[in-house]
């Protein structure tokens, strides 16, 4: 996990988004608080993104409406809504 101040993120936004994309998290801080945390996005997220691209299932920040009997690796699709409503 790395850490780094807000203005050290604003000045290289770009190269901690590449890491992040490669997995890693990156911590936040304020005056050396902790005050948030970027993540890359879950494949769970990937998938129901992906459904909605296609048209398959509609999201509005609710339960996911659409086609039923969808698999995925990983977190129930319902956890994955209750933490992206977090």
């Amino acid at each position: 996990m790395i850490t780094v101040g807000i203005k050290e993120l604003k000045t290289r936004l770009s190269s901690y988004v590449d890491m992040v994309k490669h997995g890693e998290e990156v911590v936040v801080t304020d005056h050396g608080k902790e005050v948030a945390l970027v993540i890359p996005i879950s494949k769970e997220r990937q998938a129901i993104k992906s459904l909605m691209d296609a048209g398959r299932v509609k999201w509005a920040g609710g339960k996911p409406v659409g086609i039923k009997g969808v698999k995925v690796k990983g977190d129930a699709v319902s956890d994955t809504v209750r933490k992206e409503r977090r």
